[in-house]
């Protein structure tokens, strides 16, 4: 039996927006939150809990250094992590009722949609990260330095140590700048829309690249926050990371028009 044809839905088109997107994105992601908290708590606890375990079982490891570039890399998974606050917040915008069944399937609804291939280019991503930050620590501090650095963080201050955290930094801050471009309005995109993933990643990086100084300014306004969130033991996420997520869906509605 043949699967009915599902329509591709049109494509919006960039719009250009100002500095002050970004406060009125962030104020709309606080009203919802504030709408809604038990949703913003719900949907954080599973990213809470993804880095309070990565920290357990590699400080049991005995081997800290792992850690750096996990920590470092964990917030580029954010944006799907917040694919529920989205759902969230496009139904406050409609008028919809916040109900725990409907919001629930339509998030497990989109694994039969175009969400889990962005899932996929977002792992690729995080996991190249992590292999390329681990290279770069090996080529300047020595293999015999990701030992040391359990016992002693000195490495990281002497010798080649600022050289590698400068490099690191600039690499890391690349693939953050890659997926943002991809994510900030695609993501969103895909949970509205009845489009392609390689589509909405295309049109998430023109839109991000016809704003691109508000665009710059929102990205790290974004990682600032994560990390303020990721403090103590990733626990502030549970308010950062709600915020943020009602946050991104105001801004992809600002972004992108029909």
């Amino acid at each position: 039996m043949t699967e009915p044809r599902i329509e591709a839905d049109a494509l919006p088109q960039p719009r250009r927006v100002g500095v002050a997107a970004i406060g009125q994105a962030l104020r709309a992601g606080l009203g919802d939150f504030r709408a809604a908290p038990a949703f913003g708590l719900f949907f954080s606890a599973f990213y809470v809990a993804g880095g309070v375990a990565i920290w357990l079982v590699y400080a049991a490891s005995g081997e800290e250094w792992w850690l750096i570039p996990f920590i470092a890399g964990f917030p580029l998974l954010a944006p799907f992590a917040a694919i529920g606050l989205y759902e969230v917040s496009r139904r406050i915008e409609a008028g919809e009722a916040l109900d725990w069944g409907a919001v629930l399937g339509v998030v497990f609804s989109q694994k039969d949609r175009q969400v889990p291939s962005m899932a996929m280019v977002i792992l690729l991503i995080f996991m190249f990260w992590v292999f390329v930050a681990h290279t770069i620590f090996a080529l300047f501090l020595g293999l015999s330095a990701m030992t040391n650095v359990t016992s002693s963080l000195t490495v990281l201050t002497t010798g080649s140590g600022p050289l590698m955290l400068l490099v690191g930094t600039l690499v890391g801050a690349g693939f953050a700048a890659v997926l943002f471009a991809i994510t900030v309005a695609g993501l969103p995109l895909l949970l509205d829309r009845e489009v392609d993933f390689v589509s909405a990643m295309i049109l998430s990086v023109r839109a991000v690249a016809t704003n691109a100084g508000p665009m710059a300014l929102w990205g790290a306004a974004i990682a600032a926050l994560l990390f303020l969130g990721m403090l103590p033991v990733f626990l502030g996420l549970f308010l950062v990371l709600p915020v943020l997520g009602h946050a991104t869906w105001h801004m992809y509605r600002q972004l992108l028009q029909d």
